[in-house]
């Protein structure tokens, strides 16, 4: 289906609410018009948040990377040190957490990603551990957290179910679970390039578990590794699957594969405009998902901005710490004021929003805008200078 009016009937059925189908989904990425594409997802946001589609929404998070050290080796990643490399692996021990929480919630957090490798010696237990202490001390913060295949891999670690993993961790502290882990879900992709990974029927198996179990999540897409059109609209279809069963993804983030110091070296990253286009296709087909975020960090701010066009309603966070796609070359950064003046100058009034994506500020009058320099995304690695661990770091061996 290439002809233009037979691609209007669709967009307009779309925007009224219709559900297109995932054959329909990819005739649109492929062959409508940009502006129309952005135009229709734009009315389904508008419809779905009337009342509020004058509002963007952000979060102000701290992402804390508590190892590096991953036995699972993925082609993408920049961050990960093998279980035997004693030189770059590191751990961070309790105390420092226990401190970027602190710091976390002094700046107005009130979230904390807490994401690493898959460490060979890291069970149940550990995050049991971790989270308790966490939640001890900052009862405040939101523990949104970790992702599928974390929890494959601990629970392989601890010899436990995953439906046991999630319950005992959940009950030690954390909310939520991130997206961390999709990349992609279909299987050739997803071999392409994490090949020691649970395949993409089991991140969704799992998360569908913690969805029955009470424990939301958002679901995410890596884009750009050398994936095709038809397998990018499979994913997102996969999710809605999924959705359609447990309603538990709160939303959906598509964000662009960085390509520095990891072993895809020739990819290129997903263009600007295939990235608006996957936002307002989300948009259009994620008909049982609530919320789209757009990804300045790894597109850029004009980028994340546009994406507010394109049928995103959350511009994302601002990140007091990110290691993970800096390491592979994300290197845009951007203080509070800057994502509120990014939401404002796209024609919407900016909000500061809760996990749960409650509006906790409106930012409704710019003279009351508030004024804090120190809010501002740290979006290069604290972890590693010089290709050596930092000195804060506890440096481990794992033979």
């Amino acid at each position: 289906m290439t002809d233009q009016a037979a691609l209007q009937s669709v967009l307009d059925r779309a925007a009224a609410g219709g559900r297109i189908t995932k054959e329909e989904a990819l005739d649109l990425y492929r062959h409508a018009p940009l502006h129309a594409l952005g135009q229709a997802a734009d009315a389904v946001r508008r419809r779905r948040y009337a009342g509020t589609e004058h509002i963007a929404t952000y979060i102000i998070e701290r992402n804390i990377n508590y190892t590096n050290v991953c036995v699972t080796a993925c082609k993408f990643c920049a961050f990960y040190a093998a279980p035997k490399d004693t030189k770059k692996g590191w751990s961070r021990d309790l105390d420092d957490i226990l401190r970027r929480c602190a710091e976390t919630v002094e700046l107005g957090g009130t979230q904390i990603m807490f994401q690493g490798g898959h460490h060979p010696d890291y069970g149940v237990e550990y995050y049991e551990h971790h989270f308790s202490a966490i939640k001890k001390d900052f009862p405040q913060l939101v523990i949104h957290s970790l992702g599928a295949s974390e929890v494959d891999h601990m629970a392989r670690i601890s010899g436990v179910s995953a439906e046991e993993a999630i319950r005992r961790i959940h009950a030690a502290g954390l909310d939520s679970f991130a997206g961390a882990g999709a990349e992609l879900l279909p299987e050739r992709p997803r071999k392409a390039i994490a090949p020691l990974k649970e395949s993409g029927e089991r991140w969704l198996e799992i998360m569908e578990i913690a969805h029955k179990l009470g424990v939301e999540s958002t679901s995410t897409m890596l884009m750009g590794t050398g994936e095709t059109n038809a397998e990018r609209i499979e994913h997102i279809a996969m999710i809605r699957d999924t959705q359609d069963r447990t309603g538990g993804f709160r939303a959906f983030i598509p964000y662009t594969y960085q390509p520095e110091n990891n072993h895809l070296k020739g990819r290129t990253q997903a263009t600007v405009f295939e990235y608006l286009r996957m936002i307002a296709i989300a948009r259009l087909f994620l008909d049982n998902i609530a919320h789209i975020q757009g990804s300045w960090l790894t597109v850029g701010k004009e980028a994340g901005q546009l994406s507010l066009h394109y049928g995103a309603d959350d511009l994302g966070s601002i990140m007091l710490e990110e290691n993970v796609v800096s390491s592979a070359g994300a290197k845009h950064r951007s203080n509070r004021q800057e994502i509120i003046d990014l939401i404002r100058k796209a024609g919407r009034t900016p909000a500061q929003r809760a996990t749960t994506y409650e509006h906790l500020l409106v930012h409704d009058d710019p003279a009351n805008d508030p004024v804090d320099d120190r809010v501002v995304s740290h979006i290069s690695s604290t972890a590693i200078e010089g290709g050596t661990a930092h000195p804060e770091l506890k440096l481990i061996s794992t033979n």
